[in-house]
């Protein structure tokens, strides 16, 4: 598991680095803003799933409520973004998002956010 930096995105711009998606999910901090670039340089496709951690929710407004997983299905040689992602649904304990895929050969991922 490693830990995705987030990258902030000014006026001027940037150009992005990435690291390997790997096997066992990553972690990323998380504060509202940030969202992923996932590059799949892989010959399947993959998904990418943001873990909720708080899955019900019960107020008076709406009653019950569920909160599913985020997810992204990214084709063969295609790129796709996720996010923003609410702090109080996904951020662990320690202010991070759980990031896992359904396959990681030639997988990269980047995080940003904007500079606001």
């Amino acid at each position: 598991m490693a830990t995705i930096s987030v990258q902030t995105i000014t006026e001027s711009g940037i150009t992005p680095t990435f690291a390997a998606a790997t096997a066992e999910g990553d972690v990323m901090d998380n504060d509202g803003s940030t969202f992923l670039l996932v590059k799949n340089g892989g010959e399947s496709s993959i998904t990418i799933t943001i873990t909720a951690q708080v899955t019900s929710v019960k107020t008076q407004l709406f009653g019950e409520t569920t909160k599913s997983n985020a997810s992204l299905a990214i084709a063969a040689g295609a790129e796709g973004m996720i996010g923003p992602f609410s702090p109080s649904a996904f951020n662990t304990d320690n202010s991070q998002i759980s990031i896992t895929y359904s396959g990681v050969t030639s997988v990269t991922i980047a995080g940003f956010k904007i500079n606001n």
